[in-house]
């Protein structure tokens, strides 16, 4: 039998995203957006509101970075997510953490997050149905260590999804099946 219930305001369970860019001083920005995924191959699609200082950098700058959150570092995912940066500019340096100038667009990357999309922007909607911003991915890093030969190991990376009906992070660490080849057995 099923219950109806309360209808949330996410898809579950989401992803956690770091969103970083730079401030117009040049010190780091990075906010935590579960609202995100691929658009196309290599496109990113990020619902975030203009009130957003990440944003407001965004279209100043021009570019951004989309890292994966991972288990290790959720203390410092969930803090760029409950404090904003239009409240606290030197947000990025209380967390501990370290970034690195990205050689290809005008964004940081952050070390201690295991892959990252570093992303040229190409436009912001913002219509009834609008949903922000759009950009376009130039290239994408991984540790070493999250590294199985060339091909990231989802298992290694010890990313976390948002769960929008508890507030809850979880790992995402167990294979279950195989893409494009289990389903064909009921062919």
């Amino acid at each position: 039998m099923r219950k109806h219930i309360k209808t949330t305001e996410a898809i579950f369970p989401m992803p956690v995203l770091m969103v970083a860019t730079y401030n117009e001083d040049g010190t780091v920005d990075v906010m935590n957006a579960a609202w995100g995924t691929m658009l196309e191959r290599d496109h990113v699609i990020l619902n975030l509101t203009e009130t957003h200082k990440t944003v407001k950098n965004i279209k100043a700058r021009k570019a951004f970075t989309v890292s994966i959150a991972d288990a290790a570092h959720m203390t410092e995912a969930d803090y760029f997510g409950v404090v904003s940066g239009n409240n606290t500019p030197d947000k990025f340096a209380k967390s501990g953490l370290t970034a690195q100038k990205s050689a290809l667009v005008d964004a940081p990357i952050i070390a201690e997050f295991p892959i990252c999309m570093e992303c040229e922007f190409i436009q912001y909607q913002d219509g009834e149905y609008g949903c922000g911003v759009i950009g376009r991915v130039v290239n994408t890093t991984a540790d070493e260590s999250v590294l199985d030969g060339d091909k990231v190991d989802i298992e290694k990376v010890s990313a976390i999804a948002f769960d929008p009906y508890t507030h809850g992070y979880y790992k995402v660490t167990q294979r279950v099946g195989n893409a494009f080849q289990d389903g064909l057995a009921l062919k």
